[in-house]
């Protein structure tokens, strides 16, 4: 669930909504009661009231909330009384609903209460019409949607309190849950009888979800309400900037290991070491560096090895990456998740600033694109008021000519024609993303109104307690799976609205209803399509240049800032927040580069791709480059004036692409700086190994990768490419526990190999030892620590020597049961939700093929 609900921001929208519906229509039917009020009346205005509080009302403080829904009743008693005035009127109704969607749509370039205002207008004359409430009850159903929102605010604030803190901190979880998928995902990979392939993909999976989370929980961050210190807000960017890019580098060193031949002592070890970042406890991340300082000595064997040629020296630098790497997760987490829960002692030197911005709490997609691409065009006379006036044009032309159709179909539901025209210009920046919603439309309706048709049969004609009921179940559901899929929240809408038609229309007329409100619904979309796509149009190719133009921009400002890093240790630079502005540009080029329909030979499609898939290898090396560069160098005059002739180079190189992205012609070309990468470092090689230096030599070759894929990306967009010109002149104790048992580990190893075996499992009293030959070995035994004498729950993991998962079994009230076990050295891990991961060694003797062996766990866990 956290998982694919990071922070539970969609299971948040769904209680949101059956609070404030059950509040909203029970308080409707009291006050509707109270100020004798017809109840169909109350409750529609009441239920209102509740739905647009829910959908259109998700501040993160208590006070916006408030301000918020207390402002609601206000607009929406005006348009109560406008549509009372002008119901004898039909041409003037109809002209002032397309007049309020399209202010709905300019008010809201002002604000999120601005927007309120707007829909609270539109929806309290679609309501008026619909009730058809008289003039003299306007002033009692104002009244009612008073007493309706200031109820709904009340249970919000009982119910629903805005924490966005605790909402951080399941982000933080979810974030932990994937990185837990990578290292199972990982250990799979490095099974020698398992499908390489999809492990891989399941990997790839796993990390892009990752990345979703990292900058999810960024955009939070900048939310004063989240992480008000902006000091701790920076030291959470950094660590988690740093875990998540180890969990890359392991998922990529794993990768490169898995197509080799390594050593099985080696590979029993790496797997094991990732079992225990899969299992270990979130408090107790400091537990990995043991099981790293185990991978690098394994490692050391390999590159020891006399017969080793180049194969294992690659493969011993692998296994000593992976170390590394583990010891930075380990690092990277324990401070992530403490910053969490308490103050830092020491603040960041630079305070946090925000580079990611998000847009309905998930990473930004085409709107910034548009903006900029919109606003780049309309920067002289009268065109400034484009931006203002664009998307209300299209909404107010695309109602105008749906209104006169749908209202000749039924006079009475013309607004569906209108709700079409509202739902397709809301959240759509591009005629993709509007024929995308359009399919989603019709599917959800479709599917709704079968199911809904079934459900209304199913509780029967007059019972209403059950029909509110299946109306807020299915608006709830709604709400729940909107930002999952658009289809989703239609198909609970409508389920919704067929229990309401099922209220006040024949059962026979059903079918005919619900296909006149798709005619309608699509005859909206495809009109208000086709406007947008005529009307001061904006093609999807220009937004997505633009949104490739920002990745560019974003790329240049983290090589600048490197330069002024290093240049000036003292200067106020954020390397890793750069970097995650990179990060959040590629999301806007990847929202763009989907297409509408993929075709089976490509196209223009295999082209976007193609620049796509260059940009995110791009990233992948500013991440690296940005985490390896933020260190405080004294290279020597001569040096400096290299590093700095390479980094203006390339700035310039950027410039270059930039402006060729903006103006669509070809400039000045890009120079490639691989070549003074090069010869940078071959200065630098003689240099004395360390910390610091390693970290000089990743910066460049990563300025060097980064470079080299920009220049297949440049020379794709039709720039010509050519070579730059050489410049003119101890522990915690779970870290204690866990070093125990690696050096326990690690004697039990040497013994194994000088011939001395691990303690072996005796055969199980009372159990017949003639299992079928073949079959494996079974063993059993009881699993116990301080904590828990009469046996722990959890769960074994066995790896036998080749550093294979060969089997895994719960652990039942102390006791449990593993199958299949060959003869051999295997390794048996208990993992538990409040245990650290122990690890126990197990030999089953070569004389055993089959039968049961007994072997207890006991775990030294301090009490």
């Amino acid at each position: 669930m956290l998982a694919a609900d990071p922070g539970l921001g969609q299971l948040q929208a769904g209680w949101r909504t059956l609070v404030a519906m059950v509040t909203a229509l029970a308080v409707g039917y009291g006050a509707a009661r109270a100020f004798d009020v017809p109840v169909v009346i109350g409750m529609m205005v009441g239920g209102m009231m509740g739905l647009m509080s829910a959908f259109a009302v998700a501040e993160n403080t208590w006070q916006r909330l408030a301000r918020a829904i207390g402002w609601m009743p206000f607009p929406y008693a005006l348009s109560l009384w406008s549509a009372a005035v002008l119901h004898d009127d039909r041409a003037l109704e109809i002209a002032l609903m397309v007049c309020a969607l399209a202010l709905t749509f300019f008010l809201a370039r002002f604000g999120q209460l601005a927007l309120l205002t707007g829909m609270m207008l539109f929806n309290g004359l679609l309501v008026g019409m619909m009730a058809d409430i008289p003039t003299a009850l306007t002033g009692k159903a104002s009244a009612v949607a008073l007493v309706s929102a200031l109820a709904v605010l009340v249970t919000r604030l009982l119910l629903c309190y805005p924490m966005p803190r605790e909402d951080l901190l399941r982000t933080q979880r979810a974030f932990v849950v994937e990185a837990r998928r990578v290292a199972d995902a990982a250990v799979d990979a490095l099974d020698p009888d398992a499908d390489r392939e999809r492990a891989v993909r399941r990997m790839a999976r796993s990390l892009r979800r990752l990345n979703v989370t990292t900058v999810t929980i960024d955009g939070r961050l900048a939310q004063p309400e989240v992480a008000a210190d902006p000091g701790m807000a920076e030291l959470l960017h950094r660590h988690l900037f740093d875990a998540e890019l180890a969990l890359r580098g392991i998922g990529r060193a794993v990768q490169d290991l898995a197509d080799r031949d390594v050593p099985a002592p080696l590979r029993e070890a790496l797997a094991v070491g990732l079992v225990l970042a899969r299992d270990t406890p979130l408090d107790d991340a400091q537990g990995l560096r043991p099981a790293a300082a185990l991978i690098r000595r394994q490692a050391d064997l390999v590159r020891d090895d006399g017969d080793a040629g180049d194969g294992r020296a690659r493969t011993a630098e692998l296994g000593h990456r992976v170390a590394h790497l583990l010891d930075s997760l380990a690092g990277s987490l324990s401070h992530w998740l403490a910053l969490g829960w308490n103050t830092p002692q020491a603040p960041a030197k630079v305070p946090f600033q925000p580079t990611v911005a998000l847009e309905r709490n998930l990473p930004p997609g085409s709107a910034a694109a548009t903006r900029r691409a919109l606003a780049a065009g309309t920067g002289t006379s009268w065109r400034r008021a484009v931006p203002f006036v664009r998307v209300p044009l299209h909404a107010g032309v695309a109602a105008a000519v749906v209104c006169p159709i749908t209202d000749a179909i039924d006079p009475h539901r013309f607004y569906w024609g209108l709700i079409g025209v509202m739902i397709t210009l809301f959240g759509t920046n591009t005629t993709h993303e509007r024929l995308r919603k359009f399919g989603h439309r019709m599917a959800g309706t479709v599917a709704g109104a079968v199911l809904g048709i079934a459900l209304l049969h199913l509780v029967g004609h007059g019972h209403v307690y059950g029909t509110l009921t299946v109306i807020v179940a299915g608006l709830t559901l709604g709400s729940w799976g909107m930002q999952r899929a658009y289809a989703l929240w239609v198909v609970g809408l409508v389920v919704a609205l067929v229990q309401v038609y099922g209220l006040t229309s024949p059962w026979g007329g059903m079918n005919h209803l619900l296909g006149e409100r798709l005619l309608d619904n699509g005859l909206g979309v495809l009109v208000a399509t086709a406007c947008a796509a005529l009307i001061f149009p904006l093609s999807s190719r220009r937004i997505t240049r633009e949104a490739e133009r920002g990745y560019i921009a974003a790329v240049r400002d983290l090589v600048t800032e490197l330069a002024a890093r290093w240049a000036d240790p003292e200067a106020p630079v954020r390397l890793r927040g750069v970097a995650r502005g990179v990060d959040a540009a590629l999301f806007q080029v990847a929202s763009l580069a989907r297409p509408l329909v993929r075709m089976p030979l490509g196209g223009r499609e295999r082209a976007t791709d193609n620049r796509t898939a260059l940009l995110t290898a791009a990233t992948g090396h500013a991440r690296t480059l940005a985490a390896a560069a933020d260190i405080d160098v004294d290279l020597a005059p001569r040096l400096a004036g290299r590093f700095a002739h390479l980094t203006a180079e390339l700035t310039r190189s950027l410039d270059s692409l930039e402006r060729s992205l903006s103006t669509g012609a070809p400039e000045d070309g890009w120079r490639r700086v691989g070549p003074l990468a090069r010869e940078l470092a071959a200065e630098l090689e003689p240099a004395p190994s360390g910390p610091r230096a390693d970290r000089v030599r990743t910066t460049l070759r990563e300025l060097e990768a980064l470079d080299e894929t920009l220049a297949g990306y440049a020379e794709q967009c039709g720039l010509p490419v050519a070579d730059a010109a050489a410049s003119p002149v101890p522990g915690a104790p779970m870290e204690r526990r866990t070093q125990a048992l690696v050096a326990q580990w690690g004697k039990r190893q040497v013994a194994a190999d000088t011939g001395a075996c691990p303690r072996a499992g005796t055969a199980g009293a009372g159990v017949a030892d003639d299992a079928a030959p073949g079959r494996g070995v079974t063993v059993t035994g009881g699993v116990r620590c301080a904590a828990h004498p009469t046996g722990c729950a959890g769960w074994v993991t066995v790896i036998d020597a080749r550093g294979k998962r060969v089997a895994a079994g719960p652990v039942h009230a102390g006791r449990y049961r593993v199958d299949g076990l060959r003869p051999g050295h295997h390794t048996l891990i208990v993992s538990a939700a409040d245990h650290a991961p122990h690890a126990e060694f197990l030999y089953v003797p070569r004389t055993r093929e089959a039968g049961t062996l007994t072997y207890d766990i006991r775990s030294h866990r301090e009490a």
